[in-house]
């Protein structure tokens, strides 16, 4: 059973930056993505992934503006997120799960998720 625990939300202005962090515990295999995805208004919109070699995946909406990273060990994963815009605003979850491949349209269907983090931006 893996338990994810999000933190580092908050409210910021347009353009300013946030990083959110996930601990996680319990077992995670090799063959285990992390993950983060979003929620506004019940629409859950996968945002990043990464897998046990550190490859990544984006959203079309956060890529040049969000990096996924995640300790050795994979005790912590972050999402530096830089360059927020008003659409950014939401509900953040980090995310985990076996899938076929890394494709960040799988996040949003990781069976293992957080309690979230709110991000508020600001025009």
């Amino acid at each position: 059973q893996i338990h994810l625990q999000e933190s580092g939300g908050g409210s910021v202005q347009a353009g300013g930056s946030l990083r959110l962090s996930c601990a996680t515990s319990g077992y995670i295999s090799r063959r285990d993505y992390m993950g983060w995805f979003r929620q506004v208004a019940g629409e859950r919109e996968g945002i990043a992934v990464i897998d046990s070699d550190g490859s990544a995946d984006y959203a079309a909406s956060v890529k040049g503006r969000f990096t996924i990273s995640q300790d050795n060990a994979r005790k912590f994963v972050y999402l530096q997120m830089d360059n927020l815009k008003p659409e950014d605003t939401a509900m953040y979850y980090c995310a985990a799960d076996e899938m076929p491949g890394l494709w960040v349209g799988h996040v949003g269907r990781f069976g293992s998720w957080g309690q979230g983090t709110r991000v508020t931006v600001s025009s």
